[in-house]
This record gives structure tokens, sequence and C-alpha cells, in this order.
């Protein structure tokens, strides 16, 4: 089996994900996964994918992450996983599709705007 690449984004983190046939090794931003993801529920949904499709111990992913903070980072790499899971074996895109963990979150911070103070709120209005 070659190299598999997939890109998942979320909020501004955009993650590259390289899978291969291995011993299930993931690495990070070349630091070991529960390293660079301390707590329990990041590292949950970094293996969420794997847990549903009962592929676990059976590939190596490189892991490049970048941009937005720590959890939206782990929802980028849970969505390239999903996607290259789905390269891998077509079957497994029902069982994903049906956790949601196919679609890419599309929720973004809304830009501000000039004349106001932040994105929707304004400055304060005075009629005298």
């Amino acid at each position: 089996m070659e190299v598999i690449h997939k890109i998942g984004r979320r909020k501004t983190s955009v993650a590259r994900v390289y899978m291969s046939e291995g011993k299930g090794n993931i690495t990070v931003n070349k630091k070991s996964y529960s390293d660079f993801f301390s707590t329990a529920t990041l590292q949950y949904k970094i293996l969420q994918p794997f847990n549903l499709t009962d592929t676990k111990d059976k590939f190596d992913l490189s892991v490049n992450v970048k941009g937005g903070g720590v959890n939206g980072q782990a929802e980028a790499v849970r969505l390239a996983i999903s996607r290259a899971l789905v390269e891998f074996n077509e079957e497994f895109k029902s069982t994903l599709k049906a956790e949601g963990l196919m679609t890419r979150d599309p929720r973004m911070v809304e830009r501000k705007k000039f004349g106001q103070k932040k994105a929707r709120k304004k400055f304060q209005f005075s009629k005298r």
C-alpha cells in the first residue's frame, strides 16, 4: 500500500495526514500524539475514526498540523484521518458519516466590521 495523503480543516486549523500500513504509530508534528494532545478528550477525538472502523493498530500516521487552538487542531486531524480511511476502504464511509466525522465543520470566527466595536456589537448610540 502506498502512502495516503489527506487534508482536514476546522476553524483556522489545517491538518495534513500521511497514512501507511504499520503498527499504529501516530506522530503529530514529530511528537507522539499523546504528548502533543495532552488531555484524554483530545486523544479520544484523534482515535475515534479508528475505534469506529476497528482499525486501531493497522496504520502508521504522520501528521502535520498548524493554526488555531488544540481543540480545532484535534478535530482537523480527526477529519483528515476519516478521509484517509475512506480512501483506503470505501465501506467505512457509511459508519463514519453516521457519526458525523465526514462533514467539514464550516463555522469560523466572523470578521470585525469597520465602524463597529466587534463583529456584531456596535458603538454606543447617542441620540442627543
